[in-house]
């Protein structure tokens, strides 16, 4: 059983550190849907994802898509990235989901392969290594709300509105919504508000524990991401490999029976005892700080 679990498990894997970036002002980077920013500092090990289509008021387009997909990649591969922020460069709105206007133009083939490529995308959302964090400041509704979903925490402006209110198209949630929100809110609720299409303020979707924190909104209109990035800084000094792979096993175990989930564990508290031995011995001059990629599979 430990063996068919540990085949199935993605540990963290050795460290292989990318170029520093930061929040770059040329013109090719400010013109991207999608911009990358690795915070300094005492934030330093922050990423951010700027989300900035303000035409379409984020929704998520084949070039949005693209081009969040390339920003998980590179994203992935950096172990210095110890909390990953999604954040919206539009003032009042987080994604409005989909772009309709896109999909209206794809043939019946064309639209199946656009949701397969939306809910690949909110798959690699929830398999991101660090913990990810959706500041939500203004509307999140249809895949909107999904991405959210797709992350390990929210937080949300209150006056921010949010839904999954694909029923009131003639559609239903497909990138993941009626998989994910049972799992956040339980079977019942969830029903309640895909079959309603049901908006909700960031305050009552706090209430419902949709979202971790609500705060009020400020003038700036950023109220949730500073909110986000003090979750942040509280996440950013605990152990890196230790804060992995307890999103490991909490991930894994929920999906399987209780005895299951404590056997992934099991798995995950031993690979970070032999993290910890190997960090300990680097302290010591006893080992080379190579040998700790030994701890991955």
């Amino acid at each position: 059983m430990l063996r068919v679990l540990t085949s199935t498990l993605r540990f963290p894997r050795p460290w292989r550190p990318l170029e520093t970036r930061g929040c770059s002002s040329n013109a090719g980077a400010a013109d991207r849907e999608i911009q990358v920013c690795a915070l300094a500092g005492p934030d330093q090990g922050i990423a951010e994802i700027l989300m900035n289509r303000p035409s379409a008021r984020n929704a998520l387009g084949n070039v949005f898509i693209s081009q969040l997909l390339e920003a998980l990649a590179q994203l992935r591969e950096d172990r210095q990235v110890r909390v990953l922020i999604f954040r919206s460069g539009v003032k009042g709105v987080f994604c409005a989901g989909a772009d309709l206007k896109e999909r209206e133009q794809m043939s019946e083939a064309e639209v199946g392969l656009f949701v397969q490529r939306l809910r690949g995308l909110m798959t690699e959302i929830a398999a991101f290594p660090a913990p990810t964090i959706a500041a939500m400041d203004g509307f999140a509704l249809g895949g909107g709300l999904e991405l959210a979903l797709a992350c390990d925490l929210r937080v949300a402006a209150s006056s921010a509105v949010m839904g999954l209110i694909e029923t009131t198209r003639g559609l239903l949630p497909g990138a993941g919504g009626t998989q994910r929100l049972p799992r956040c809110l339980g079977v019942a609720l969830a029903k309640e508000l895909i079959f309603t299409g049901r908006r909700l303020s960031g305050t009552q979707a706090q209430a419902l524990g949709l979202v971790n924190h609500a705060v009020a909104q400020n003038e700036e209109g950023n109220a949730a991401y500073h909110r986000a990035r003090a979750l942040a800084q509280e996440i950013l000094p605990q152990a890196p490999i230790a804060v992995r792979l307890s999103k490991v096993a909490i991930d894994r175990g929920i999906e399987v029976d209780i005895a299951s989930g404590m056997a992934i564990e099991g798995i995950c508290y031993a690979q970070v005892h032999v993290c910890c031995q190997s960090c300990m011995l680097v302290s010591r001059g006893q080992a080379r700080v190579g040998s700790l990629g030994t701890i991955s599979t």
